[in-house]
């Protein structure tokens, strides 16, 4: 099983290869590219395959997009639809299923708050459909949303308080979604996973909770995250990899100096700055300085592309008609008054 700490298959992918010079069977890799976005699929097929790399046999879709995506709002766009589409492929919501989207993360704690803020942003249907299902097309499905804190806030287990709300309101289908952890500095606040395997809240960082997946709950599950912090130890570690590689681009090769560089491990180079750190910073966790306005535009982002792939008759003029917040109180307005006068 491969050593290093990550959410993302992809890195643990390429860690099994690079700590063991192979590829590892019963793994697929597929890419594809749309304009500036990078679509990777890793198919784990085989539950060996899946222990060697710390992850549940499934699809993990990779989305790596431009570092300036965050800040321009037509490449936000473009990548809400990216986002919808890889969302369709694992999902078939027909008009009559219900989808429960679930925001896990503490609200309070900014790298951590993508998935409260991505629900402030869903398309949530299911009151009205109930309540006055005539105000809504036919064709609109059944949306409801929770952000169920962490278990410091609550007491309660994320895991449990979303088991006991599907089992009272029976969704067809469960979206988490949770901030991420990753290897790689390149890929924070970069990258967006989707899969249709197990979330277990808090385990970019080492905690490790109770798992939210189809086992636990009774229904499928995709998972969607965004790693946006990295440790400490890994900022030290890719900093003397660059270092390194960049010495041995500039030394003579035969040299001793050269066959040095080249012996060093880079596993056991990461397990020694872990152990230098440590003692001084203890398990330090690293996001960047703009991470408010990260949040909110990949919040943005994601809850777009939800939002199309649970509506996918619905044009993003229309969806974003209803969450205008005058055409959603108005609905609200004309249910409280139908629920007033059948009371009367």
């Amino acid at each position: 099983m491969i050593s290093i700490r990550t959410d993302l298959a992809i890195e643990a992918k390429q860690a099994y290869t690079e700590e063991n010079k192979r590829e590892l069977d019963g793994v697929r890799v597929d890419e594809e590219n749309d304009g500036d976005i990078k679509v990777t699929t890793v198919t784990i097929e085989s539950d060996e395959a899946g222990k060697e790399l710390g992850k549940p046999k499934g699809h993990y879709i990779t989305i790596d997009f431009p570092e300036f995506t965050s800040y321009d709002g037509e490449c936000m766009n473009e990548l809400s639809m990216v986002v919808g589409k890889v969302l369709k492929r694992l999902a078939d919501v027909t008009e009559e299923k219900l989808v429960l989207v679930v925001g896990l993360g503490n609200w309070n704690v900014t790298p951590d708050a993508l998935g409260p803020k991505v629900v402030e942003k869903i398309m949530v249907t299911r009151h009205i459909k109930q309540i006055m299902p005539d105000a809504l097309e036919s064709h609109v499905r059944s949306v409801c949303a929770l952000a169920p804190g962490v278990l410091g806030i609550t007491g309660i287990e994320t895991g449990e308080i979303v088991k006991a709300v599907v089992e009272k309101v029976k969704p067809d289908l469960v979206i988490c979604i949770d901030a991420l952890g990753s290897r790689k500095l390149d890929r924070v606040n970069r990258t967006i996973q989707i899969g249709d395997t197990a979330i277990s809240p808090g385990a970019g960082v080492g905690n490790n909770r109770m798992q939210i997946n189809e086992k636990s709950l009774g229904v499928k599950v995709l998972a969607v995250g965004v790693p946006t912090v990295v440790d400490a130890a890994t900022i030290a570690n890719d900093t003397i990899d660059m270092v390194l590689d960049d010495l041995v681009g500039k030394v003579e090769r035969g040299k001793e100096f050269y066959s040095m560089l080249q012996k060093v491990d880079k596993n056991e180079k990461q397990m020694l700055i872990r152990e230098i750190l440590t003692p001084f910073v203890g398990e330090l966790i690293v996001t960047p300085k703009d991470i408010d306005t990260i949040i909110e535009s990949l919040a943005k982002i994601i809850a777009d592309g939800i939002n199309i792939a649970v509506q996918p008759e619905m044009e993003m003029e229309e969806i974003n008609k209803f969450l205008n917040p005058k055409h959603y109180n108005s609905l609200i307005n004309y249910a409280s008054e139908l629920d007033r006068k059948s009371v009367v």
